[in-house]
């Protein structure tokens, strides 16, 4: 394991002594002595101060995202009475300024720490938020929405890759697989994308400037928070120039595997936003199942991520975990490829996207979880935050080009069937292309 801060395991190559303590030999396979030492499950109050409020951070950061960004498309098409074209501009605009900068604001709390990092990203939050509410010009819109996804590309992977070091701090303890840790995060994360929706809807009642504010006033509670609560400096973290880092992720093979793995998983995922959709409208006629079949997805990842990944931890190793999900990804789009021929409409049309929906999301809990609590073992000295946000960001890129590539293969009229097993394949390839050996 590559060594993110003082007593964790060494890395790939450079074992630690024998006898040391945190530091198990290598060998080629993937370490299970930690694993098999803790078997108890994750619990947030086991966990230390700063676990426990990094992973509450990402509750409350989903709840004030989507209380507002469900409901932008419909504000600008309606409101501010954007053309279709430009408020998907808009929309990518805030994608590539959050997802595309991830790597930034990973390098940035590598150099500065995560105290300053977070907290700016909080108050640009704020202000994006804030001046959303108020904006009716194209470019003000545009302004407030890059400051919005500049926030996130600043917070989430300070927040995320400080998760995952303390993850891997607490499975040396003994405390158990860093990837219940990681579980626990998605879950808490999951509950926020569950609730903010809810939260927005009620909101809108009023209208839309209210949600943006009571958006931002979730952050202002946020930022409050870790003002006082966030350490100055976390123990164990060290601070790194932003200079090299990037030459040196570049020529890390094994990362720059996983991140392609990590792309092709999230390019079939993204399926849930663009091929489900269009089944759905298929079958019954109208988009309005989509609402039911996306609390399903939600539902599962809040009520089942931890048993999934504890099961997973006991008998399989992380490459393992990641191939049983990638699997089951698969076997969900073949599941709707192999059912569209007989033309099933009404509720009976909806049973192989309602089964696509629960396989996917299975999927999802056998290989998020693990895909970052792999990122440590990967990461050079003091650089996982720029690693964390460089798997976002690549991610991020592969699904942007493939995306058109997936949107291209619906629309050519290939037989019923075609697009979807095409699609099984994306699985199949990441699975091809994921690092042999896990931690």
């Amino acid at each position: 394991m590559t060594s993110t801060s003082t007593g964790q395991p060494g890395k790939p190559g450079q074992p630690g002594q024998p006898g040391e303590p945190g530091k198990p030999e290598q060998s080629g396979q993937p370490v299970r002595s930690v694993r098999a030492a803790g078997r108890r499950p994750a619990r947030l109050s086991a966990l230390s101060p700063l676990l426990r409020l990094l992973i509450l951070t990402q509750l409350a950061f989903n709840i004030g995202f989507f209380a507002v960004l469900p409901f932008l498309s419909e504000h600008l098409a309606q409101s501010v009475g954007m053309a279709g074209w430009l408020v998907g501009f808009v929309l990518g605009l805030r994608t590539f300024s959050q997802q595309g900068l991830f790597v930034v604001g990973g390098a940035l709390a590598d150099r500065y720490g995560i105290r300053p990092v977070v907290l700016a990203g909080c108050v640009l939050r704020i202000a994006g938020f804030g001046w959303l509410a108020f904006a009716e010009r194209t470019w003000a819109v545009i302004g407030a929405v890059l400051l919005i996804g500049f926030a996130a590309a600043l917070f989430s992977p300070a927040v995320e890759s400080e998760v995952a070091r303390q993850a891997v701090e607490w499975e040396a303890a003994g405390g158990g697989d860093r990837t219940r840790v990681l579980a626990l995060f998605t879950v808490a994360g999951q509950a926020g994308a569950f609730v903010g929706p809810l939260l927005g809807a009620l909101l809108l009642a009023v209208d839309f400037r209210t949600a943006c504010l009571t958006g931002a006033g979730v952050f202002v509670l946020v930022l409050a928070g870790h003002a006082r609560l966030l350490p100055q400096r976390v123990p164990g973290r060290t601070q790194v120039q932003v200079e090299g880092g990037a030459r040196l992720l570049l020529r890390n093979r094994r990362f720059l595997a996983l991140c392609c793995a990590y792309g092709a998983y999230l390019l079939a995922y993204n399926q849930l936003y663009l091929a489900l959709p269009a089944e759905v409208e298929r079958a019954a006629g109208s988009q309005a199942p989509l609402a039911w079949l996306f609390a399903l997805s939600s539902l599962l990842v809040v009520t089942a991520q931890l048993p999934v990944t504890r099961w997973a931890g006991e008998r399989l190793t992380p490459r393992g975990s990641m191939v049983a999900g990638l699997a089951l990804v698969a076997v969900g789009f073949a599941l709707v490829g192999l059912a569209r021929p007989a033309g099933w409409t009404g509720t009976g049309g909806l049973v192989p996207a309602a089964g696509f929906v629960v396989l996917l999301t299975l999927g999802q809990m056998l290989v998020a979880p693990v895909a970052r609590a792999w990122v440590p073992d990967l990461a050079e000295e003091g650089r996982l935050g720029l690693y964390t946000g460089a798997l976002s960001s690549v991610s991020g890129l592969i699904v942007l080009a493939g995306s058109s590539a997936t949107g291209l293969l619906l629309d050519t009229g290939l037989p019923v069937a075609a697009p979807w097993l095409a699609l099984a394949a994306v699985p199949v390839v990441a699975v091809a292309v994921l690092p042999r050996r896990g931690h």
